[in-house]
């Protein structure tokens, strides 16, 4: 343990140890030079404050003073939670104009059109023609042939003398003012009774209107159309065609070809020429000799003048 002693006047000390120690002298002309130095530190250090107190002071603007109103500065936080809001003075950056809408692409072009092309029927089979047994049976034996071409049950074909007999007595007594024989609304009756389908006489002016009328009947309903020749005198069998253009297909279409069935092969006649073999194919050239318009006759008179077809109907 260390001890202090007192020096005495002089303001010393010394320990037990024998260490001094030396009090700061109280003489007045030292502590007027301690004072002396105080006042210089003090002023420098007020300096530094004052600058600091400066630098952190927000800058005010004079233009927007105003007596007695609080001044907003700009170092001001919106308070928290509070979203900032946008300046309304600001330019804001134009919105980029749309995309143009794509041009319509452009309808197809249209198709061509079809081109007629070669078509053909042809009804007849080998043992289909039957000749008529006299020169006034001609009807009865078209009404044979048309059951032929038409008939696949099997159930044998038409051909006996007898049965042509029976044929033209029924198509003579359904035929009016038929001087004693079968004329076309007789045959057109018969067929439709016998089973073979509905049939009608129809009338038409125009030659190629004929063909194409006929044509079309057998391509639509697959039965042959009877022609009635010679001015009325006789009936051939129209049993198939060829054309350009597919019936239909084609409402109109050129017939270039007429297979016919002449019941009075192989004798024809010396006015109106050669019988044609059976399944013929004849041009509308050579038909035309032998098809012509009808004279007016009195079973006939409230028919137009024209080319007589006696035409199967299509089922409705």
């Amino acid at each position: 343990m260390r001890r202090w002693r007192l020096g005495g006047a002089c303001g010393g000390c010394r320990c037990s140890s024998g260490y001094r120690m030396s009090l700061p002298s109280r003489r007045p002309s030292a502590l007027n030079l301690t004072m002396t130095g105080a006042p210089a530190r003090l002023l420098a250090w007020l300096a530094v404050m004052a600058t600091l107190l400066t630098a952190c002071t927000p800058a005010v603007d004079s233009t927007v003073l105003d007596a007695g109103q609080p001044i907003a500065t700009s170092s001001s936080v919106p308070p928290r939670g509070d979203a900032a809001v946008p300046s309304t003075s600001a330019t804001q950056a134009p919105s980029p104009a749309p995309p143009p809408a794509p041009a319509p692409a452009p309808p197809p072009p249209p198709a061509p059109p079809a081109v007629p092309q070669a078509f053909a029927v042809n009804l007849y089979q080998e043992g289909d023609f039957v000749p008529q047994y006299t020169f006034d049976w001609c009807v009865a034996a078209s009404i044979q042939m048309a059951h032929n071409l038409v008939d696949d049950t099997g159930g044998g074909s038409w051909a006996s003398s007898a049965q042509q007999s029976e044929l033209w007595e029924m198509a003579r007594a359904r035929s009016s003012n038929s001087f004693n024989g079968a004329n076309p609304r007789g045959w057109a009756q018969v067929l439709t009774e016998v089973g073979m389908g509905a049939y009608t006489v129809v009338s038409i002016a125009n030659y190629e209107d004929t063909l194409q009328t006929a044509a079309r009947a057998i391509a639509e309903t697959g039965r042959p159309v009877g022609l009635v020749m010679w001015s009325g005198r006789h009936a051939w069998v129209m049993s198939g065609f060829e054309s350009m253009g597919d019936p239909s297909q084609f409402p109109e279409f050129q017939v270039t070809g007429i297979r016919v069935l002449d019941p009075l092969y192989p004798y024809g006649s010396g006015q109106w020429g050669p019988s044609p073999e059976p399944n013929s194919l004849l041009t509308p050239e050579q038909l035309a000799t032998q098809f012509v318009v009808r004279e007016p006759r009195r079973w006939s008179a409230d028919l137009p003048t024209g080319y007589l077809l006696v035409l199967p109907v299509a089922a409705a």
